[in-house]
């Protein structure tokens, strides 16, 4: 009966966070509602045994994804009175994509099926195996390679943004280490001998 309770509390929150993700006007406010959200579908891992699934939720999304939007959102100086100018114009389109994706979605949810062999893999043997245990052996034989395709496909995205983001300035100081390490010592050290109770003049 808590258990009920609290998942119908959880996915209610959810549910009106992700809405005011979209419909929030202030886009910090929006970045804010979206942490809620993690943080209630990371509750509801947590009530079905999937507590690193649910604490990785916290630790990547809301720890390093949902704070980095926020801080670019509040750094960039973004008009978003011009964006929303061409709101109405865009709406038949977006309305058109968006009944394609949600019957895409209807589609692939009707049709979910679960294979005995991963449901075995994943499940305990017994209580003996836990959570994360059964969750790592299925990620590292059965998905292993797609798993690395994964790392590779993030890499070339994050080499590609540094590339695309990079900008040479020539009004920039930069470093030559070279000349640094070419000066002589006698450059940059002077040594004097100082007698004993005498002073040095510099």
């Amino acid at each position: 009966m808590i258990g009920s309770i609290l998942f119908y509390l959880f996915s209610a929150v959810l549910l009106a966070s992700s809405v005011m993700v979209i419909a929030a006007r202030n886009p910090v406010h929006a970045v804010l509602y979206l942490i809620l959200c993690f943080f209630n579908a990371a509750a509801l891992f947590l009530l079905m045994g999937a507590e690193f699934v649910a604490f990785i939720m916290l630790i990547v999304y809301v720890g390093a994804v949902a704070v980095l939007f926020l801080f670019v959102v509040m750094m960039l100086d973004v008009d978003f009175q011009a964006m929303r100018q061409g709101f109405r114009r865009a709406l038949p389109l977006g309305l058109a994509v968006g009944t394609v994706l949600l019957a895409q979605l209807a589609m692939i949810v009707s049709a979910w099926t679960i294979s005995p062999r991963v449901s075995k893999a994943a499940a305990p043997a017994q209580g003996m195996i836990d959570n994360t245990r059964a969750l790592g052996r299925v990620l590292y034989t059965d998905y292993f390679y797609p798993f690395q395709v994964l790392g590779l496909i993030l890499l070339v995205a994050m080499t590609g943004a540094i590339v695309l983001t990079l900008r040479e300035r020539k009004d920039t100081l930069h470093q030559s280490v070279r000349r640094q390490l070419d000066v002589p010592v006698s450059a940059v050290i002077e040594i004097k001998k100082v007698s004993t109770r005498e002073g040095v003049e510099l």
